[in-house]
């Protein structure tokens, strides 16, 4: 999948592992959206981000254009090496992550039993419930 797109969910930053640079994004199932399904995403290996806290549109991850990357690039003095792993976080915002290739997970919420996370090392994968994942660029 080239980009990852979901329109009206809000999204919130739900972690960042400094010590091993990982970042966690989280839209939880929400009757006021008509959602039952919880989506993860996660992205290693971060350099450089610039996020908001909540994303209450949803979100549309995608690589940086290059138009988008020269801007970046100029503004916080980017190496050039750095575009391939510039990813875009919303249609025509400001934020970004430098960091590996991002990847996503989704599950109805209520099949999730007691499990809080759908990136949890401490549970087995798969799960034994029916979950849906891929990874972006």
């Amino acid at each position: 999948m080239a980009d990852f797109i979901r329109e009206g969910r809000l999204f919130r930053v739900v972690g960042f592992n400094p010590s091993h640079r990982q970042l966690y994004l989280a839209s939880d199932a929400l009757p006021e959206q008509r959602t039952t399904t919880r989506i993860e995403i996660y992205i290693g290996h971060v350099e450089l981000m610039l996020l908001k806290p909540y994303y209450r549109e949803g979100v549309h991850i995608r690589r940086a254009s290059p138009e988008e990357f020269a801007i970046l690039q100029e503004r916080h003095k980017l190496d050039p090496s750095d575009a391939e792993y510039t990813w875009m976080l919303e249609p025509d915002g400001d934020s970004f992550v430098i960091g590996g290739r991002p990847s996503w997970r989704e599950a109805e919420y209520e099949l999730m039993g007691d499990r809080e996370a759908l990136y949890d090392a401490s549970k087995p994968w798969p799960p034994d419930f029916p979950v849906v994942s891929g990874s972006v660029g």
